[in-house]
């Protein structure tokens, strides 16, 4: 029986031999959250706070996570050209005892069974908007692209400083990075906008680690199907949250090999008060048969491993070991 990251490099092969199917996140081990929504960033429903941004989330009940406020009193950027003056480097601890509670942490991992892995939880273009709104991140694009380069310059020195961080005072060897590109139905941006904005800056960061050797997992559970070449460009080894929408068969029938694709289990259908075992497994089932063994982890499409309804991530996992008995 292969191990965890065996079955892992397997499946990640076009002709790979994988001994079953991988299970979700199995292959990581998250140590930290994002260092950059440190201070009153609300972790857990009906509650509220402010990263180091300055940004208000709210966490309303019901929802997987927090959302940004952005009426006229808490917009952070109401003004692309004052981003100088307003936008700043979040502070990265420097006490000894934090690293070492990472460091820790990070010896207690069997790495023959799994991957060190730091968490990054909000990305270039989720920052922009972030900052600034959605409507007002938009418009900048076209109205003020000058400043935009500039603030995506900017926040990529920022996403810079956490990984050399990760990678020197952790070691670090693989990252979760979350970065949401599309709606259900389309991207956000056009793929030429997209690669004169968003790539630039991911072959930065994303090149930095590769060269440290560091596995990409990005988490984008949206309509992405467009922008999968300039993904395998930035350096993706996993694109996680893939969506059905994005035609999963077609991906593989043409990317298989070049980077692998994590997802098909929509959250929304089965991450749900009333979710049913049966749901579950035609689910998972339907999953299994389109992706098949190469290139396609089965998960869950949210970008963390756990659910808001207990058992939902179990169950999940119960039906991809069924699948896997079946299928492989």
């Amino acid at each position: 029986m292969l191990t965890i990251k065996e079955n892992l490099r397997e499946t990640m092969k076009k002709d790979g031999h994988p001994d079953r199917y991988v299970k979700q996140y199995e292959f990581l081990d998250i140590l930290v959250p994002d260092l950059y929504y440190m201070g009153d960033y609300p972790l857990i429903p009906n509650t509220q706070g402010y990263d180091q941004f300055g940004v208000l989330w709210s966490f309303p009940e019901g929802q997987m996570g927090p959302f940004p406020v952005h009426d006229d009193e808490h917009r952070v950027l109401k003004d692309i050209t004052q981003w100088r003056e307003i936008v700043h480097k979040p502070f990265i601890p420097d006490d000894p005892g934090y690293w070492g509670m990472l460091n820790g942490m990070a010896a207690g991992v069997d790495r023959t069974q799994k991957y060190v892995c730091a968490l990054q939880t909000q990305g270039i273009f989720e920052r922009l908007h972030a900052l600034m709104g959605m409507e007002d991140a938009m418009c900048n694009f076209y109205e003020e692209p000058e400043e935009m380069h500039a603030l995506i310059d900017f926040l990529t020195e920022i996403e810079l400083d956490f990984a050399k961080a990760m990678v020197e005072r952790v070691g670090i060897d693989a990252v979760l990075h979350h970065d949401d590109w599309g709606s259900v139905a389309s991207t956000f941006l056009s793929p030429d906008m997209f690669n004169e904005f968003i790539l630039p800056a991911y072959k930065k960061i994303y090149g930095y680690y590769k060269e440290h050797n560091v596995l990409i997992v990005h988490h984008n559970d949206g309509f992405a199907a467009t922008l999968v070449p300039s993904m395998i460009e930035m350096g993706i080894d996993i694109w996680q949250g893939v969506i059905p929408s994005n035609d999963l068969p077609a991906l593989l029938e043409k990317y298989a090999g070049q980077i692998t694709f994590m997802g098909e289990i929509e959250t929304r259908l089965l991450d749900v008060p009333d979710w049913t075992p049966e749901l579950v497994r035609e689910e998972v089932e339907r999953a299994c048969r389109k992706g098949g063994p190469h290139s396609f982890i089965p998960c869950l499409t949210a970008g963390m491993p756990f659910t808001a309804f207990p058992g939902v991530g179990d169950a999940v996992n119960a039906e991809i070991d069924r699948m896997s008995s079946i299928l492989l």
